[in-house]
């Protein structure tokens, strides 16, 4: 029994080669078809990424379902980003290439029609997405950008009102350090 968990049903090499080669090709598809699959807008968006491991699963062990084709498989998966990621550290240009750039999708409350086209947003999910930050409707939105990784990054035109309540806090505490900062030298001067 442990000869069978252990033992694996194909060579080496190949256990190496089958990740490196899905891992690539899903970088380069998953780039290729957009942010729109990583920011998960959808439960459609959702279902694409959890069958896709699935669906590359066969692919990356073959058939091997020994513990150790399995880890050698894993191995060579996070062998493989982790090699991507220091290349890509270093390359800038390259990575921007492969990562793309932001969406704007939201201008001073107006929404880029031709950019929600571009990305295939609907006015709902990007109403979602709003509303998530705490925002009524697109004209309370100075900037949303669809960043490459998937994420959105939303900037309202006027403050939250916890923004504006931390921004109060901050502006008395600066006064309370310029009122002890007086007494301080005040209490010095008395004395000396």
């Amino acid at each position: 029994m442990i000869e069978s968990m252990f033992h694996m049903q194909l060579p080496f090499l190949e256990k190496i080669i089958r990740p490196v080669i899905v891992y690539v090709f899903l970088v380069v598809f998953l780039r290729l078809f957009g942010k729109r699959e990583l920011a998960q807008l959808n439960p459609f968006d959702l279902v694409v990424l959890l069958s896709l491991s699935n669906t590359v699963q066969n692919a990356i062990i073959g058939n091997d379902n020994s513990v150790t084709g399995g880890l050698v498989g894993a191995f060579a998966l996070l062998a493989t980003n982790w090699l991507l990621v220091r290349v890509l550290f270093k390359m800038p240009k390259v990575n921007q290439a492969l990562e793309g750039g932001e969406t704007v999708l939201i201008r001073d409350g107006k929404v880029d029609e031709a950019a929600m086209k571009q990305e295939t947003l609907t006015e709902i999910e990007l109403l979602s997405v709003i509303h998530k930050q705490g925002l009524n409707s697109f004209s309370d939105v100075e900037k949303c950008v669809l960043e490459p990784n998937g994420t959105f990054y939303v900037e309202a035109l006027t403050p939250s009102r916890e923004d504006a309540d931390l921004g109060e806090l901050l502006r008395l505490i600066r006064s309370l350090t310029v009122e002890v900062k007086e007494l301080r030298a005040e209490m010095a001067a008395r004395e000396g």
